[in-house]
């Protein structure tokens, strides 16, 4: 049933039944794989992608590079652990190369991202060094496209 996770990332708003049309199984069989995923942990949640930028809502994201000393039998576990629990951050990565932990966060200016970064990441036991990132303009997410229809500004002569 991969087809079936493919198309809910794709548009979580589609139903049962609408799956179950699209690739000719039975309604039933698809609530009952949907809600075993979800059991499982498979599917985590269910999220609309928003356009901050064309909202009233004043916002700055950033990403933070971040190079650790593992932890001694946990690994990096416990370190992510720590990160991932704060409520401004909002995606975090183990990385290969340059760095350890990728973390993406949000805050409302970028005072309180720096505050963040220097009080509470950079503090944290196996810290070695962070690099912060701010993010100048979004133009894809999660296979979203953000751009704005263009209007055509010719003129009508007829």
């Amino acid at each position: 049933m991969d087809i079936l996770l493919e198309m809910l990332e794709k548009d979580a708003r589609l139903t049962p039944e609408q799956i179950a049309i699209m690739t000719k199984k039975d309604k039933g069989d698809i609530k009952a794989a949907i809600d075993a995923y979800e059991k499982d942990g498979i599917i985590l949640g269910y999220k609309a992608l928003v356009n901050w930028d064309k909202t009233e809502r004043e916002y700055i994201s950033a990403v933070i590079e971040l190079k650790v000393t593992p932890q001694k039998e946990r690994g990096f576990e416990k370190i992510a652990e720590k990160i991932y629990n704060y409520p401004e951050v909002r995606d975090l990565y183990l990385m290969s190369g340059a760095y350890d932990f990728q973390v993406i966060i949000e805050g409302r200016t970028l005072r309180e991202v720096a505050s963040f970064v220097a009080d509470r990441l950079a503090t944290i036991d196996g810290v070695i060094s962070t690099a912060t990132h701010f993010v100048l303009k979004k133009y894809k997410n999660n296979g979203c496209i953000f751009k704005t229809p263009e209007k055509d500004e010719r003129v009508n002569t007829i």
